[in-house]
């Protein structure tokens, strides 16, 4: 608790043990804040019928991964449901988000080196799951603790994941780690949610023995969340509606189509901001997948759509 106790000292670095000591003294302490299916569906648009299947899922499989293509607001929904499941309970939430060189050590336990006394040591250190099991394992079996895993197929997964494959399926086992250190257990109110973007290339590299241990959710894009949000605000929406599903034809490829979460964000001020929206962000994606066929790109450029499709909503 040095870091505590000498608050202007100089930065150093803390065992896993002390970390977990130290969370559990800077945590506010006190059930989660309740957040009910109506936030949900008013936060997101999703019909509360939808929402409460995923639910069910979660609860039954243990492990969901929300795919589909960019904008769909994967990473925003995995939120609101996690929140939603530890609401008015001591749980908690964590995010953790993958990539290319995110590894076994890292997640699971590993070996790493501490400098002692000008030299190097070498200690095992609880990864990131590790780390967040322990907390939940201090939990009640019915106080759901969930990990968020954004971009779950960015890693190489069977290596990110190791023996922990099989303790996902079988919660009731405890087996030996290939790092060493005491034998491990998934504890049955570890919860995870993936997401997954579909128009990533690495989605190859989800192989069938994890996809077998999730199950998968996949959202589209929703023009009817989108007509109601915007109707909200008196924006012109059947335009932009109309545009985005000639786009989404042009593509024609459900794993790459544009989403409606562009628009989502800020749309109070969607208007005055969609120029930008579209010439920073549209515009990029789809040069990037047009990129050996760049006229394609052309109708849906900001300066021909706004002369006619989107001309309403010029300011």
């Amino acid at each position: 608790m040095g870091v505590i106790k000498f608050p202007n000292a100089t930065n150093f670095r803390l065992t896993s043990e002390e970390a977990n000591e130290l969370k559990k003294n800077i945590e506010p302490v006190g059930p989660q804040p309740i957040y009910t299916l109506d936030d949900f569906t008013n936060d997101t648009g999703f019909e509360p019928e939808v929402i409460a299947r995923w639910e069910r899922i979660l609860n039954r499989k243990k492990h969901i991964v929300f795919q589909g293509p960019p904008g769909t607001g994967k990473t925003y929904v995995a939120e609101r449901l996690a929140k939603m499941m530890v609401s008015g309970t001591s749980g908690f939430v964590e995010t953790v988000q993958f990539h290319p060189a995110y590894a076994y050590e890292d997640f699971v336990p590993g070996i790493r080196p501490k400098p002692v006394d000008g030299g190097l040591t070498y200690e095992l250190e609880e990864g990131r799951f590790l780390e967040f099991c322990r907390r939940a394992d201090e939990e009640a079996n019915d106080v759901p603790c969930i990990l968020i895993i954004d971009e779950i197929n960015r890693a190489h997964l069977s290596r990110v994941f190791g023996e922990l494959m099989y303790l996902l399926e079988y919660r009731d086992k405890v087996i030996p780690l290939a790092a060493g250190g005491e034998p491990f257990r998934i504890p049955e109110n570890v919860y995870l949610i993936g997401t997954m973007n579909t128009a990533d290339r690495s989605i190859a590299l989800v192989d069938h023995a994890l996809r077998r241990r999730f199950s998968f959710i996949r959202l589209n894009p929703d023009y009817n969340i989108l007509k109601n949000q915007l109707e909200k605000h008196g924006l012109p929406v059947d335009s932009l509606i109309r545009v985005l599903k000639e786009i989404n034809m042009a593509i024609d490829d459900p794993n790459y189509e544009l989403g409606i979460s562009f628009f989502m964000t800020d749309s109070e001020n969607l208007k005055e901001i969609l120029p930008d929206i579209w010439k920073g962000e549209i515009e990029p994606y789809l040069e990037e997948f047009f990129y050996d066929n760049p006229k394609k790109v052309d109708p849906f450029r900001w300066i021909a759509l706004a002369e006619n499709k989107l001309k309403d909503w010029i300011v």
